[in-house]
């Protein structure tokens, strides 16, 4: 979505920012996040949820590593398996896909975040869809508009089957044009806790920004915006049925409201969804597909999480 141009500046070339700052890393204390493109080592503290209900690989629990401060993260690497999600490049001209780029970031926050003593529950640890696809899912190996919707639902689901206290949906923004720059961070307004929607919105725009522009890379602020600048774009309303219903909707089916006859399965915390960068700016793609920029991503997630679920202060709760 082109939601911002680019202001002209000169910038240097990602790999030599990736490269200064990777090897500033092993004084800095970074080391455990920029790892965080390797799936998490299997434990036993890892729990399924609903398996049946969900694709191998997907909605999984992870126990704290240090502590236990008895809350629940919920984490969605955005797209997956069938669903590639936007398509953009690097400055050496690889092309990269929107699910491979979220899904170690996902990792790597919840790798911090259990280190801070937070059970994290990911929508996925592999290239794998959400849910179960079935028959009305795919064709010819595409998602259907039907899959599409399942898919994002099946999150939903999983975050409330977790009861966790916090969703962050990562995903990376795609634009008609490689000038097309920014991060941006949007949450819902319908919903009964859209104040603290707006709040974690904030923290994580403020705080991801803040890291990866500390790397020197002076990505564009796009603002903490409502999903309903965001919402469904797919589809035709005069056609009906599912496709009507999803372009009228309006909202990120990640945080939106129900819809009678569309959407039965809210997630039911305060959430937001943030889209870093632009995979089609080829400087931004060359930081998201590095581990470097996918750990400062995941590092500010996670500091932005624990932020907002610090215990309020017990002379203040009453006013919470």
């Amino acid at each position: 979505m082109p939601l911002g141009v680019r202001p002209v500046r000169v910038r240097p070339r990602i790999v030599a920012v990736v490269l200064a700052a990777a090897l500033a890393l092993c004084s800095c204390g970074l080391g455990a996040a920029s790892h965080s493109a390797r799936p998490p080592a299997r434990r036993r503290s890892e729990t399924a949820l609903n398996p049946s209900a969900f694709a191998p690989g997907a909605c999984e629990a992870f126990a704290p590593t240090k502590g236990d401060r008895h809350e629940t993260v919920f984490l969605d690497a955005g797209h997956g398996g069938i669903d590639p999600g936007g398509v953009g490049t690097t400055e050496d001209g690889q092309t990269i896909d929107e699910a491979d780029e979220t899904l170690p970031v996902e990792l790597g926050a919840m790798a911090l975040l259990r280190a801070k003593g937070f059970r994290v529950v990911v929508s996925r640890t592999m290239n794998t869809t959400v849910v179960r696809l079935t028959a009305a899912d795919e064709s010819g190996g595409v998602l259907t508009l039907q899959g599409s919707h399942d898919d994002v639902a099946a999150r939903d689901v999983c975050a409330n089957d977790a009861e966790a206290r916090a969703l962050v949906g990562i995903y990376f923004d795609a634009g008609s044009s490689p000038q097309d720059a920014g991060s941006l961070t949007a949450y819902d307004t319908a919903r009964p806790f859209s104040s603290r929607n707006l709040a974690l919105a904030t923290l994580v725009q403020t705080d991801v920004l803040a890291g990866m522009n500390a790397q020197g890379w002076g990505i564009p602020n796009d603002g903490v915006l409502p999903d309903t600048t965001l919402g469904s774009y797919v589809g035709e309303p005069s056609s009906g049925g599912i496709a009507g219903d999803a372009a009228s909707y309006n909202h990120l089916l990640l945080l939106g409201p129900a819809l009678a006859g569309f959407f039965t399965t809210p997630s039911q915390m305060p959430g937001a969804v943030i889209e870093p960068l632009y995979l089609t700016d080829p400087f931004e793609g060359s930081i998201a597909n590095s581990p470097l920029g996918q750990s400062v991503v995941a590092r500010g997630i996670a500091r932005a999480v624990e932020t907002y679920l610090a215990p309020t202060p017990r002379t203040h709760a009453k006013h919470t």
